[in-house]
């Protein structure tokens, strides 16, 4: 199960001291939540918004926005694993579609949730950039493609047994 970040002291001491290296440098705000996310395993909590506007003078309005309309960012528990898919037209005409419904089957979750175990979720996001070899996926930062149905599930199958790091 992923390192979950809680709001106690130690957890916002670490959220301000990583502020703290940028506090003069707010086009680096990307680097900074980028920063906190990786030491709160995967999602950003809420109050880090709070200490990173009085660390760096950044609004809090302006931070928030960031972890909210960046895919990579999040204020929600994911899990360990998170397959990033594309949900815009091209990917589908050559069978994203039907790749993502096998990983959905195959986990038993739908876009946006994570398994019961921690260890997958499953996001959709405009475009990983990869429109000539889709369907493609990105597995954190793991880029797969030219994915059929049976190869998606047999890759989150190797995920799930330990075999792909």
């Amino acid at each position: 199960m992923q390192n979950q970040c809680d709001t106690s002291t130690v957890d916002m001491a670490q959220v301000a001291a990583i502020a703290a290296r940028y506090k003069n440098e707010p086009d680096q705000l990307m680097r900074i939540l980028l920063e906190i996310q990786s030491v709160c395993g995967n999602a950003i909590p809420r109050e880090a918004a709070t200490v990173i506007s009085s660390v760096t003078g950044i609004p809090e309005v302006e931070i928030y926005g960031f972890i909210t309309f960046y895919a990579m960012l999040s204020d929600k528990p994911r899990g360990q694993y998170i397959i990033r898919m594309c949900k815009s037209a091209p990917c589908h005409i050559v069978g994203a579609r039907e790749v993502a419904q096998a990983i959905c089957d195959c986990l038993g979750i739908a876009p946006g949730e994570t398994t019961a175990d921690g260890l997958f979720t499953l996001e959709f996001c405009e475009c990983i950039g990869l429109c000539d070899t889709a369907p493609a996926i990105m597995i954190n930062d793991a880029v797969y493609t030219n994915l059929t149905p049976q190869s998606a599930v047999s890759l989150i199958r190797a995920y799930q047994q330990g075999g792909v790091c």
